[in-house]
């Protein structure tokens, strides 16, 4: 039997919504539910690419209207839970220049009525807007830790959402 490198696994969740930003990963979260309550797996190994296994997590509160980003990372992917409560419109522009969608703006609405993972991986620009008028909450699984350990080194990210001149703007 032919042993799969780990580059080659492909996730084996279902995509349920297609991007057209190379690297971009959306899949399905399925919940299961019974007399006791529910269950949701968020993410598993053997879904992940390795270069997108989480090193930390950790989870976000957005209040109603509120934006998070635009920002980007050199290195950093993004492993975001969309499930609710609260529905966010996410914004993603392609600016990698050996990519044939250079500057290409997508938007997609996920959360409670649509939870999914979306995949997010490095030199995609990326912001989230809460579009529902409750408290909406996003959990992340980076695979970079924040700082790096120790939280002593540079931060992998450029934030677009600091000038007001960035072509980068959530309505």
């Amino acid at each position: 039997m032919k042993k799969i490198k780990e580059e080659e696994r492909l996730p084996t969740r279902e995509v349920v919504e297609k991007s057209t930003i190379e690297g971009v990963q959306i899949f399905e979260l399925n919940k299961f539910e019974d007399d006791r309550g529910w269950l949701i797996e968020l993410f598993r190994s053997d879904c992940l690419l390795k270069n997108d296994y989480p090193s930390m997590g950790y989870v976000s509160m957005t209040l109603p209207g509120v934006c998070r980003g635009p920002h980007e990372h050199f290195e950093q992917s993004d492993l975001f839970v969309f499930m609710g409560p609260g529905e966010f419109k996410l914004h993603l522009w392609e600016l990698r220049d050996e990519d044939n969608s250079y500057y290409h703006h997508e938007i997609h609405q996920f959360g409670k009525d649509n939870p999914v993972v979306v995949i997010v991986p490095p030199g995609i620009i990326h912001a989230y807007k809460n579009v529902s008028e409750e408290q909406g909450l996003v959990f992340n699984f980076p695979n970079r830790l924040y700082a790096g350990p120790g939280k002593k080194y540079p931060i992998d990210e450029i934030r677009h959402e600091e000038s007001s001149v960035s072509m980068f703007q959530i309505d």
